[in-house]
């Protein structure tokens, strides 16, 4: 009886959900801002069982999204930074740098698709010939994808897109940032700390704007919140080529690339051409 009283809940709100998705298509831009915004208040508080179960389906949906579309780019170094600095920057070049240097590797460049360090670091990946791809955002201000990416995908969550950028990386380079870079840079170094992922390196780059972040974490460790172990995989530099250095030393010591096969049958066909820079506009 539970079975069937479940089942029957579960179609109800499939139903439900077909209608919603049915009526959504039909909205103008400016009614689906509205819808936008209100999905952001998913962590306001426990919500009515229709709206948990829809929010649950929208997960699912991101997830899948992701996967389909991110399980060819090939191995990845995910690049943060900030969005707010400009091509004239000198932070900007010091992106699409590194951004040339990781391509020359062989490794895909993956960003958050978004302005300033990620454009700066996607650019240097197109433009030195190799693989640029993005994990973009939607939020109530819009963020448009910059152009210089060969594959982008656009999430509605912050903790889906969290999860991409860390699930095909192999490393991470931090440039200077904000709020939402140190959130990435940190939550990765607990994951190492914790032993959820192992020989995970990361690059900070930029001494200027780092050192003093490495003496606040020095003090932790004399004061023994951390370990002296737990900054093993950080490096601090200015030098893109010292970078990849450090990178390469765990990636080809502990990790073993594998080609991935794609089945026509889910609509899994090579996406990626060679693009010219020039067509960038």
């Amino acid at each position: 009886m539970v079975d069937i009283v479940f089942l029957s809940e579960i179609g109800f709100y499939l139903s439900a959900y077909a209608r919603y998705m049915t009526r959504l298509s039909s909205l103008s831009e400016a009614d689906k801002k509205k819808i936008l915004l209100s999905r952001f208040d998913y962590l306001e508080g426990p919500k009515s069982r229709s709206s948990e179960f829809f929010f649950s389906i929208n997960v699912f949906r991101q997830f899948i999204k992701g996967f389909r579309k991110l399980h060819f780019v090939g191995p990845c170094v995910t690049v943060f930074g900030s969005a707010r600095f400009k091509e004239d920057h000198k932070y900007y070049k010091l992106g699409q740098r590194i951004g040339e240097e990781i391509v020359k590797t062989g490794f895909t460049v993956m960003t958050g698709g978004g302005p300033g360090i990620m454009e700066a670091a996607n650019r240097g990946a197109y433009e030195g010939g190799g693989m640029s791809v993005g994990c973009n955002i939607k939020l109530p201000f819009e963020q448009d994808p910059n152009p210089y990416m060969h594959e982008v995908v656009t999430l509605d969550y912050f903790f889906v897109r969290k999860f991409m950028l860390l699930k095909y990386s192999y490393a991470f380079v931090v440039l200077p940032g904000g709020w939402g870079t140190m959130d990435e840079m940190f939550e990765t170094l607990t994951l190492v700390q914790t032993g959820m992922i192992h020989h995970f390196p990361v690059v900070l780059m930029g001494t200027e704007y780092y050192n003093p972040l490495m003496d606040y974490l020095d003090l932790m460790i004399r004061e023994g919140t951390i370990s002296a172990e737990d900054l093993n995989y950080v490096k601090l530099t200015d030098d893109p080529k010292e970078a990849m250095l450090h990178l390469e030393k765990y990636i080809k010591g502990f990790y073993q690339i594998r080609k991935r096969k794609r089945f026509w049958v889910l609509g899994e066909k090579l996406r990626y051409r060679k693009h010219n820079a020039k067509n960038v506009k």
